[in-house]
């Protein structure tokens, strides 16, 4: 079973990146579970997406305590809960101008992927909104969901500029790809 988080603020796009996920898993016929919990409900309170992915039925329902992998919309969310579901195999994907190593310090014994999800959607025209970014990223480092099914499912769920949002889904993707790449030369 694949367990992932997805870790926000309000307003960030986060909630919708993790529906678009398990969207994303479903059309491919797998089992998902998904649900979120809102801190304040407001812009700028913390909020999570928590997704399960089998190919059996999800039967267990309770909070992620062990996540296979975690997508961060913010890095300063990177601390306290949301760490205590990561352990040294989780990979974290975080949204972040600074590199991989630069989280070295201070996230000692974890595997990160930093990605400018913000530098990819301003390219891309849609200012501040980084979730599709930071979903083509995640895709890539976990292996799952193909490209071409976020693609599709951006194309037909995108409630405005699909088609920028298709291509930072995968600008997100192939820059992991290439970091990814870089870490195995």
């Amino acid at each position: 079973m694949l367990q992932i988080i997805i870790q926000g603020r309000g307003g960030q796009g986060a909630q919708t990146a993790g529906n678009l996920l398990a969207m994303a898993f479903f059309a491919q016929g797998r089992q998902v579970q998904a649900f979120a919990s809102y801190g304040g409900a407001r812009r700028g309170t913390p909020v999570s997406s928590f997704i399960r992915v089998d190919d059996r039925p999800v039967r267990l329902r309770c909070d992620i305590e062990r996540a296979d992998a975690i997508l961060c919309f913010d890095a300063t969310l990177l601390q306290g809960a949301l760490l205590a579901a990561a352990h040294h195999e989780t990979l974290i994907v975080v949204n972040s101008a600074r590199s991989a190593a630069d989280f070295r310090d201070t996230l000692p014994g974890y595997r990160v992927i930093a990605l400018d999800g913000l530098a990819i959607s301003r390219r891309q025209g849609l200012g501040r909104i980084v979730n599709s970014a930071l979903l083509g990223g995640l895709a890539r480092a976990v292996g799952d969901p193909p490209l071409a099914v976020l693609e599709q499912l951006l194309l037909a769920e995108s409630p405005k500029l699909r088609a920028q949002n298709v291509a930072a889904c995968t600008e997100g993707y192939r820059a992991v790809e290439a970091l990814l790449q870089e870490a195995t030369s």
